[in-house]
């Protein structure tokens, strides 16, 4: 088994799967969380045939106690993890009318779930290895950006990234580092700047230079 372990949250050929493989080229095991068990056999199939040691749970960022339940599995298992990166998002465009239950349930999976996934993993032996949790964010979460389309996911990556800057003051005493890379651009696998592999290289440079918590890409 690898010495490091790194827990994806959300999971897809995107980013995640970037990220997948940028730590899996480190010697990193990779854990898969997301709520298709379908999906995930798939995913992980790939990292293994690509010589990356991956294995998944399954659980539902709308339902939080399941992430919780998810990660206490994995710690159960193999210990504490390195990395934590949550990589989740509601981007289905707004309805005309954006009601506050509405509000309530993309906040719930957009902010609130990685806030509870990021408290979870923040234990004492997490501190210990100097654990780090990296959001995934947008940049449309400030003003240079907006996209009305996409109301309450704007909404919710700003305050995704003060989550993480929340976070980051929390536990930066204990050794746990916090924070969120604002994507600025299209995901795009044949965009030489924005591809998973691309982006996933700043994954892996705040994982080891634990500066700024709130990256602009």
């Amino acid at each position: 088994m690898n010495s490091k372990r790194i827990v994806i949250i959300g999971v897809g050929k995107g980013i995640s799967g970037g990220v997948a493989r940028r730590f899996g080229k480190e010697g990193f095991e990779v854990v898969l969380v997301a709520r298709s068990e379908d999906k995930l056999k798939g995913y992980a199939a790939d990292l293994a045939e690509a010589g990356i040691e991956a294995s998944y749970k399954v659980a539902d960022c709308a339902k939080p106690e399941t992430l919780q339940a998810a990660i206490a599995e994995i710690e159960a298992e193999g210990g504490a993890s390195d990395a934590l990166v949550y990589n989740t998002g509601i981007t289905a465009p707004d309805p005309d009318e954006i009601t506050n239950d509405y509000l309530m349930e993309h906040y719930q999976v957009d902010v609130a779930s990685a806030v509870v996934a990021a408290q979870a993993v923040a234990t004492d032996d997490f501190a210990e290895k100097r654990g780090c949790v990296i959001f995934t964010g947008g940049g449309f979460a400030a003003t240079w950006a907006p996209i009305p389309p996409l109301t309450a996911l704007c909404i919710d990556k700003a305050a995704m990234n003060g989550a993480a800057v929340c976070l980051n003051a929390r536990y930066r005493d204990r050794g746990i580092f916090v924070g969120t890379i604002l994507v600025s651009g299209v995901v795009d696998p044949q965009d030489e700047r924005y591809s998973p592999d691309a982006i996933a290289e700043q994954y892996w440079d705040m994982y080891n230079e634990r500066g700024e918590c709130s990256v602009r890409y």
